[in-house]
């Protein structure tokens, strides 16, 4: 597949497929409890080490440039509000590329790019924090049924419950959604330097996402989960959410990619697919 130069980047449906991902796809992330989560739950590098006391730190090159949309280019571009003051113009960019009711089904608006930027660092890591989803989570319970060797596996209708989703990612139109990320990247940019990352570049960070997730191995034969006791004087009212993967080497991956395996492996090729479209447009390389 030939390089497309950054001008062209739909990135915009990364940002929403990966949200939509971490947001849409849980079963709670395996938590080992049913407390709330933090609102936001980022680790921040560690700072290097300088290499001389008196040369000042270089912030790393840009490898994925977010150009402006091209009808700005020769005009004065059109002020964006303050991140804070944002969720307005969001809301209707995002209603008019996905319809309204798609808005309201499946996208938590209120500090949406704030939400959009934290889960997206997250991904890669060991917990995408509810509280920070962009997206609400996927209707109805958690399902598994138990095999005759008596384990438990992930029921294999559960995977429809995310399909409505899915079939919304996939009708995405990429060129209009090209310019809504154009026109937004500086609130995400912002965002994510709020977040605790100065000097550092979100579409970068997206890229480097995408390459995480697609590189999810897709898992053909039922998952076997088992259900995580709980001790203590306080009984548990929602079993659904304390399983985790039985496989140690599934249950070690990152919270994105279980979240993808979780999904059932027809969608997961689907939603995958549509990552390696995303990543061919919207990286430089």
């Amino acid at each position: 597949m030939p390089e497309r130069p950054p001008s062209r980047m739909p990135a915009v449906i990364a940002a929403l497929v990966v949200l939509a991902v971490a947001g849409y796809f849980g079963w709670r992330h395996f938590e080992r409890n049913e407390m709330p989560a933090p609102p936001v739950a980022v680790t921040t590098p560690a700072a290097p080490a300088p290499a001389a006391a008196s040369a000042p730190a270089a912030e790393p090159a840009i490898q994925h440039p977010v150009e402006p949309p091209a009808s700005e280019t020769a005009v004065e571009p059109t002020p964006l509000p303050q991140l804070a003051d944002a969720d307005s113009l969001v809301k209707e960019l995002l209603s008019d590329l996905l319809t309204s009711k798609n808005v309201l089904t499946f996208l938590q608006m209120d500090g949406f790019i704030r939400r959009a930027v934290a889960t997206v660092d997250n991904l890669p890591r060991e917990h995408a924090p509810l509280m920070a989803w962009p997206v609400y989570p996927t209707p109805q319970r958690f399902t598994t049924q138990r095999s005759d060797a008596g384990q438990d596996t992930i029921h294999p209708d559960n995977s429809r419950r995310y399909l409505p989703f899915v079939l919304m990612v996939e009708s995405v139109d990429t060129a209009r959604a090209v310019a809504v990320y154009r026109r937004l990247y500086p609130l995400f940019q912002q965002a994510y330097e709020e977040l605790g990352f100065p000097g550092r570049y979100f579409n970068d960070r997206l890229v480097l996402v995408l390459d995480h997730l697609i590189a999810t191995p897709v898992q053909a034969a039922p998952l076997a989960v088992t259900l995580v006791e709980v001790k203590g004087e306080v009984p548990s009212t929602r079993p659904w959410v304390r399983y985790e993967f039985a496989d140690p080497a599934l249950q070690s991956m990152s919270a994105g990619q279980k979240m993808l395996m979780r999904t059932g492996a027809d969608n997961h090729q689907r939603l995958r697919a549509k990552l390696v479209d995303i990543r061919a447009r919207v990286a430089r390389r």
